[in-house]
């Protein structure tokens, strides 16, 4: 559990929040910005190396070790100067590979932990590759942190929380450790157990959760940040399952829900197997008479038809949706290697 204010603003704000959480015992790691990245100057912009003083002041007393986020190399060696604990690389940072290089060459040498943020937008690859630059520069102890996307949609929360690319992080890399931020993917402190449960039922390893002493008087941030109060209330509130049992009667019932699936799954693959086998007819048959791929009309139809009877079948209207854009992706990427076979044939003659 990692917990601390969006922003060190004052020695006493940092001393009296980590003292309130230090009391409640469920803290591993304390966090506070020193550096922040805004969007326009004029806003505050954090306390630089005096904040790490603090920290280390806060440490001295309460034991608790502390994060900051570095976003260049000059961040990272006063980090180190101050024997900070735990380095974050932030969303901003993560989206720029030179920046990121910057950092790692930095710490070339060290053993200090490094928590990546992923990028603003929903780049799997580009948070991989900046995992691996601080794994290429000799930095063991890696973790990342999921802390939602910038979609440019509008909805209830401030960052989109796109579950599948954590997931997909976590089944790339399966021994690093995977922390959520629902701090910053709601952006709104009511959405913030919601959130937080999710991630655990989705067994992320820990939580990152933005807690200030007075929410209403921060300086950034204010509407995401809870009391250390109303944190502890939090986290008596969530449920941590376990990831297996020892209960042979689940396990054997499990397995045999999950063979059931794998059948159905395998008649899916069949059945989508046979599927591309008659697009290739409707290519081709396209290609003879001259017809466009893409035909509005029928597409729409399908789209149509196909949520309604899903609907009627109790299925989600968004998991249909998605399916039918997929597979209508496919079809057209299958027809035109069909109309580009018919073109190479002719350059051929």
């Amino acid at each position: 559990m990692i917990a601390g204010p969006c922003g060190a603003e004052s020695e006493a704000q940092i001393l009296d929040t980590a003292r309130q959480l230090a009391k409640q015992g469920n803290v591993s790691l304390f966090r506070a910005g020193v550096w922040k990245p805004r969007t326009r100057p004029g806003s505050f912009e954090g306390n630089g190396e005096t904040a790490l003083k603090w920290l280390s002041t806060m440490r001295d007393e309460t034991g608790l070790p502390f994060t900051v986020e570095v976003a260049n190399a000059e961040h990272a060696e006063l980090a180190l100067k101050y024997n900070t604990d735990v380095l974050w690389i932030g969303a901003r940072t993560t989206v720029n590979p030179f920046s990121v290089q910057e950092i790692a060459e930095a710490l070339k040498g060290t053993d200090v932990p490094v928590l990546v943020k992923n990028p603003v937008h929903a780049d799997l690859q580009l948070w991989m590759g900046a995992l691996e630059r601080f794994n290429r520069a000799g930095i063991r102890k890696l973790g990342a942190i999921h802390r939602g996307f910038h979609t440019g949609v509008k909805t209830q929360y401030r960052n989109q929380p796109l579950w599948e690319n954590a997931i997909a992080l976590k089944t790339s890399c399966k021994a690093l450790p995977v922390f959520c931020d629902p701090s910053h993917i709601c952006g709104r402190r009511d959405l913030i157990a919601s959130v937080a449960q999710k991630a655990l039922d989705l067994n992320m390893d820990g939580l990152m959760i933005e807690v200030h002493r007075d929410p209403a008087t921060a300086l950034s941030d204010a509407a995401q940040q809870l009391t250390p109060q109303l944190f502890g209330e939090l986290l008596g509130k969530l449920v941590v399952r376990d990831q297996s049992t020892t209960d042979t009667d689940f396990s054997e019932q499990l397995n045999s829900l999950r063979q059931v699936i794998d059948a159905i799954d395998d008649e899916i693959i069949q059945a989508l197997a046979h599927r591309m086998e008659v697009i290739n007819k409707i290519g081709a048959h396209k290609r003879e008479h001259g017809i466009t791929i893409l035909q509005l009309d029928r597409w729409l139809e399908i789209l149509q038809t196909r949520v309604a009877a899903g609907e009627s079948l109790g299925l989600d209207k968004e998991l249909v949706t998605e399916l039918c854009q997929l597979l209508h992706k496919s079809s057209i990427r299958k027809q035109t290697s069909v109309m580009n076979e018919d073109r190479n044939s002719e350059k051929q003659k």
